[in-house]
């Protein structure tokens, strides 16, 4: 099944910030519904009572430096 994104964001934020947002978030399942906006996008989507909740955490090393990134995400997957 080919892939299609149909929004994505990506921004700096702050510890604080990402907190807030992903509360936000949270309220916004709880409810049923969550709209995700940025400059010039806009979608909403329903959000189904059972799901698949998925927590991943990756480390990743930059094999010419060494050094090490981490990736932290939280997925919902939902088959309509």
């Amino acid at each position: 099944m080919p892939e299609e994104v149909l929004f994505k964001t990506e921004e700096a934020r702050t510890r604080s910030a990402i907190a807030d947002r992903l509360v936000d978030a949270a309220e916004q399942i709880e409810n049923g519904s969550v709209e995700l906006d940025s400059p010039g996008d806009e979608y909403r989507v329903d959000v189904p009572e059972d799901t698949t909740f998925e927590v991943e955490l990756e480390r990743l090393t930059d094999s010419e430096t060494g050094d090490q990134r981490y990736e932290l995400e939280y997925e919902i997957r939902w088959t309509e």
